[in-house]
């Protein structure tokens, strides 16, 4: 080339991550930190979403590579053919039930059914269709013999607050996040627990477009931030609340750290007792006519990475 010689280009590839406001994912942290573009040298470019079946349809216009998302909506969208793998866990038992003063919980209530008959007549307030809520509170519905009531979704989870204020829903069944919203501004209550209806169930984990595991060691580096960013939530929440409030403005320290604790299950491992609890979402998932075709379980998991990344046992639970 004429005694010019070319010069090789740094080939930067771009990240498009899909992200939702539930304050104890780790990518409100990683966003603020940049941790990613230093240690990848990838671009990131992070792209807010109101709900998890919203993103899935995202998945399938391959507006985005990398999903924070629970395991339902991505299962509906794998069942429908997007090519997608969930590869790393995130948290478990993330559904919670508010309501407002009166209202029995479910311990005090000794069971589904007596729970339930308080809200014959009421409408509850959910994510929108498909998201991990709405199937959990389904099936519970289904199991207890529900009475009538309405199940009414919001695009914008943030939204069930102000509904609740305006009497539009009694009751609402959301992440933690909404349920410190709702008791600090709505005067209602948790009374049904994380613990209190789908045992490890996979409330968010990390799904990628599988052409993505190609790009060399990307998934590994960014797996493994993702564990140390649960590992600073779940052994340093104090710290945490603070970094989370400077990536998210208007919030307190108080507020962030209340709902790490309401449902302390952070960890990015794909242990057995999440894997199993996710395909557990499949015949119910049928039932209600959100999945078209059967799943197995290579279809919905890749964990080769991390494996790798994190052989030791899970921390899900202290």
């Amino acid at each position: 080339m004429h005694g010019i010689r070319a010069r090789r280009r740094k080939v930067v590839f771009l990240l498009r991550i899909g992200y939702l406001s539930t304050l104890y994912h780790t990518s409100h942290l990683l966003r603020h930190l940049g941790w990613i573009e230093r240690e990848t040298g990838e671009t990131c470019r992070w792209f807010l979403f109101a709900t998890g079946p919203e993103m899935v349809r995202a998945f399938g216009r391959e507006e985005i590579d990398l999903g924070y998302i629970g395991l339902p909506p991505a299962l509906i969208g794998i069942s429908r053919g997007i090519p997608l793998a969930c590869v790393a866990g995130g948290h478990v038992e993330g559904s919670v039930m508010m309501a407002g003063p009166g209202v029995r919980t479910l311990e005090e209530a000794g069971g589904g059914v007596d729970f339930l008959r308080q809200f014959a007549g009421c409408r509850v307030g959910v994510p929108s269709a498909g998201s991990i809520h709405d199937v959990i509170l389904r099936c519970f519905l289904a199991d207890h013999g529900s009475p009538p009531l309405e199940i009414v979704h919001y695009d914008w989870a943030d939204l069930i607050p102000y509904a609740c204020n305006q009497g539009e829903i009694s009751a609402a069944v959301g992440t933690p996040p909404l349920a410190v919203l709702c008791e600090r501004e709505c005067r209602m209550r948790v009374v049904i627990p994380p613990k209190g209806w789908w045992p490890f169930s996979p409330s968010y984990g990390i799904v990628v477009r599988r052409r993505v595991l190609d790009r060399g060691p990307l998934m590994e580096v960014f797996l493994r931030l993702h564990e140390k960013t649960c590992n600073l939530i779940r052994e340093r929440p104090g710290e945490a609340a603070r970094l989370t409030v400077r990536a998210l403005p208007g919030l307190d320290e108080a507020l962030v750290t209340k709902v790490y604790g309401l449902a302390p299950g952070y960890c990015a491992s794909l242990p057995e007792p999440y894997v199993r609890s996710t395909l557990a979402f499949l015949p119910v998932l049928r039932r209600l006519g959100y999945l078209d075709r059967p799943l197995r379980e290579e279809e919905v998991f890749d964990t080769r990475v991390i494996r790798a990344v994190h052989p030791q046992p899970h921390h899900y639970r202290p």
